[in-house]
This record gives structure tokens, C-alpha cells and sequence, in this order.
């Protein structure tokens, strides 16, 4: 080995370390991995965090215990919405919105086919017509005070029901709910897509009310993509709040203009799941995504209606004022 190559060997040995530790950890808290969190998993499967220099862990904390990851510490950021989010200042815990990546609720109620025809459920139904029909039935959903569970609760409320008695829950994980659907151990189930995709395709269920298809319109646009973080996260390290959002971002352009071609990165996460469901459900899901970022006050007074009507939240307790809760300071 020439004299040269030495010197180049030891002085790339020397980057190496310098390189690795240039890359900031962050952990991104997730409530679940449903195409919901789409740009969090595409930034990182195409690399986008690590062009920014960062090393993101992406823990999956079922329901609002990522909004809580972030509240004791233990998380830099979640992906969100506008319910929890809320609820959360209500009870004195002011988080930090800084971007609303989709403007319409991620979730969707399907039910069994078998009880969906003997419901006689048509597409012209009202979503209270819909609602009246859940009482006695047991309707799947993935954490308690999500938003899975405030858009059962939601239509159901819309219904005339008492979400509180009116209709049983049974908290799954999603890949679990079409099993239950099958065993008849549930009358139907509310989550995110392609799991209700999938159950539709596969033709044991039908679609009952889905949010992003535009069930509930009056409350729309919503803030179902906020990317949350604590106050002083932002304020002790901007540029880190600042990298976050370019990377994510990124991941929302590709996601909005070129779909296809984020799927192709997207589909390595669903590799158990039929091809034609996660098509399918990629097309609402792309359309969902936001333009522009910034969170809205009107986005966040829909969130407060749906967690009034849905009746986890008392009229009296909302958020008076929304200042100090978003900004679009961080924003690429």
C-alpha cells in the first residue's frame, strides 16, 4: 500500500466516526402504522431524514400515548390530531402544532357484510340514518380516546345514540380486526386505511363511514396530520424542528405529485397485504395529503366538534383561544 492510500485510509477513519455522530437523534412517536403515517415512513425509507443529518427511531405508541411520549419527554415529536391534541390543552398540556400534513379525518367505519345487508344500509342514507342503525352492535376500534375511537363515537353521536352505552367497543390492533370480522367475534370496525381497504376487497365487509370520502363535510378541512411537539423543543433547537419538517415535507410533495412512485417505496411496509387493497387505499390516502402545511384555526375548531359531538370532551372544558398552539415558523 503506497504511502497515499495510507493517508487517505486514516484520514477517512477519522470521518467515519465524526459522520455518525453528525447524525442528531429524534424520536418520532407514532400511534399506529397505518398509511395514515405515510411521509413519517417515507421520509425515512427514501432517506430523507438522513439527508438532513438526523437519525429518527419511529416507536409505535398505541392511541393518545404518543401525544403523552411527547408531554412526559420521552419523544421529540408525534403525528396526530386535532381531537387528542386538543383534548390535551384543554387539560393543560399546550403542545406545539407546527404542520397539518392531511386535511380530512384518516378513518373509516366498515361493517360485516352479512350485518350491513340486514341493516339494509344504502348510499343514500344520512350519516345519522347511518348512526341510528350501531345500536346493540360491537364495533372494533385501536385506542381508547384515539381518533379511530372519537370517529365511533362520532357516528354514532350523529345517530341520536349514547356512544357511552349505546354501542360496544372491542380495542384491537388492526391487523386483528378482519380476523374478529371473520369469527363474527365483531359486528364491524373503525380504523385507518388499507385495513378497512382490505376488508372490502376481500368482500367480508362493506363501507359505512368514511371520513376522508367526505361522511361528515361540515367538518372539514380537519387537522388529522399535525405534527406535534413540545414548545421548548422547538425553542432550545430550532434548526431541529427546522430539518424534521424538510424531510417530512419531501416525503408530502412525492406522496402529492408523483403517487405512484411513492407508493413503490411505501408498498416494502405492506408486503403481507393484497397489492390491490393497498392501491385502492392509496388513492384516497395521496389525495388527502395537504398543499399547504400550516395549521388553520378552522381546521382545529373541526377537531373540537368532532370531540364535543363525539362526547370526549365537555363543552365547558374546550380550548378557549388557540394562540400559542401551531405555527408555520418551522415550515420548509
Amino acid at each position: 500500500m503506497t504511502l497515499r492510500q495510507r493517508c487517505w485510509l486514516a484520514a477517512l477513519a477519522a470521518f467515519i466516526p465524526f459522520a455518525a455522530a453528525a447524525q442528531q437523534k429524534v424520536v418520532l412517536a407514532l400511534p399506529t402504522s397505518t398509511l395514515t403515517f405515510s411521509s413519517a415512513f417515507l421520509a425515512e425509507d427514501a432517506g430523507y431524514y438522513k439527508d438532513e443529518g438526523l437519525s429518527v427511531s419511529i416507536p409505535i405508541l398505541v392511541g393518545v400515548a404518543s401525544v403523552n411520549a411527547v408531554i412526559n419527554g420521552s419523544a421529540d415529536f408525534t403525528i396526530g390530531t386535532g381531537p387528542v391534541f386538543l383534548r390535551a390543552a384543554a387539560h393543560g398540556q399546550r403542545l406545539l402544532a407546527i404542520a397539518n400534513i392531511e386535511d380530512k379525518p384518516m378513518v373509516e367505519m366498515v361493517l360485516r357484510t352479512d350485518v350491513y345487508d340486514a341493516l339494509k344500509v344504502s348510499d343514500g342514507m344520512s350519516l345519522a340514518e347511518k348512526g341510528r342503525l350501531l345500536k346493540g352492535k360491537t364495533i372494533a376500534i385501536q385506542g381508547v380516546g384515539s381518533i379511530v375511537h372519537a370517529w365511533e363515537r362520532f357516528v354514532a353521536a350523529r345517530g341520536g345514540l349514547d356512544p357511552e352505552h349505546d354501542v360496544a367497543i372491542a380495542p384491537m390492533d388492526p391487523p386483528a380486526m378482519l380476523p374478529a370480522l371473520k369469527t363474527r367475534a365483531v359486528d364491524g370496525f373503525t380504523t385507518s386505511m388499507p385495513y378497512t381497504t382490505d376488508a372490502i376487497v376481500s368482500g367480508d365487509a362493506k363501507m359505512f363511514a368514511s371520513a376522508p370520502l367526505g361522511a361528515a363535510p361540515d367538518i372539514l378541512p380537519f387537522a388529522s396530520g399535525l405534527v406535534i411537539t413540545n414548545p421548548k423543543t422547538c425553542t432550545a433547537d430550532r434548526d431541529k424542528c427546522v430539518r424534521v419538517m424538510r424531510a417530512l415535507g419531501r416525503a408530502v410533495t412525492l406522496i402529492r405529485d408523483k403517487p405512484d412512485e411513492a407508493l413503490a417505496i411505501v408498498r416494502t411496509r405492506y408486503k403481507e397485504l393484497n397489492p390491490v387493497s393497498l392501491e385502492r387505499a392509496w388513492k384516497v390516502v395521496a389525495a388527502a395529503h395537504n398543499k399547504d402545511l400550516r395549521v388553520t384555526p378552522l381546521a382545529l375548531e373541526n377537531s373540537e366538534k368532532l370531540n364535543i359531538e363525539a362526547k370526549l370532551l365537555d363543552p365547558k372544558d374546550k380550548v378557549q383561544s388557540f394562540d400559542g398552539l401551531y405555527t408555520d415558523a418551522y415550515l420548509p
